[in-house]
């Protein structure tokens, strides 16, 4: 009877071994290796650019450690938290888009400061011009881009296929009324050092 206990008990820590292995500790990304549909290289991969990134931005300052989050997924990185200005929001977008294999940076970092609705809606209707004005131009891969509207400045950030295409984004951006500045942080493809195979 104590050999079969002995003999059940080690089968399923065995079998308990086999389910699948948590990548939280491993890689920090909290998802199971098991249930991951990527492949335990693309895991590995994104797991390496995030740990990349991350250290990125705290070599730039302490304080983002709790502020600023981000995830990769397949060489897509998403990054999230507040910052005192925008100045530090495109800061942290070139990081990203700096990081070797990015294929593409989402940016929902906010800017912390005290709400002001009448500033608020005028910047979201800053932004929808320009999202529409950029979306109708033919000439404009509109998915590649990242607009953001901050006491009327404009702060552009993405991809370029061609440099005509990024004067293009500009002077879309320029020709918005009411609009005091544009910055812009459009890279082109062919400076891309993070090309992907």
């Amino acid at each position: 009877m104590k050999n079969k206990l002995l003999i059940f008990i080690l089968t399923s820590f065995i079998l308990m071994g086999c389910v699948g292995v948590g990548t939280k500790g491993l890689f920090g990304t909290g998802v199971s290796v098991a249930l991951d549909p990527r492949t335990i290289g693309t895991q590995i991969d994104d797991s390496i650019m995030q740990k990349s990134i991350s250290a990125k931005i705290l070599a730039k300052d302490k304080k983002y450690l709790l502020s600023v989050k981000t995830k990769v997924l397949d060489g897509r990185i998403f990054v999230t938290g507040k910052v005192d200005s925008p100045e530090e929001k495109l800061m942290i977008t070139k990081l990203a888009w700096e990081t070797k294999g990015a294929r593409s940076v989402r940016n929902d970092i906010k800017i912390k400061e005290e709400f002001n609705f009448k500033q608020s809606a005028k910047d979201v209707l800053i932004t929808s011009q320009l999202r529409t004005a950029i979306i109708v131009n033919k000439n404009i891969k509109a998915t590649n881009y990242q607009i953001d509207t901050y006491k009327k400045k404009i702060y552009i950030y993405g991809i370029a296929l061609t440099s005509e295409e990024k004067d293009l984004v500009i002077s879309e951006a320029k020709e918005i009324l009411d609009v005091e500045d544009v910055v812009a942080s459009i890279l082109l493809v062919e400076d891309l050092r993070i090309q992907r195979e």
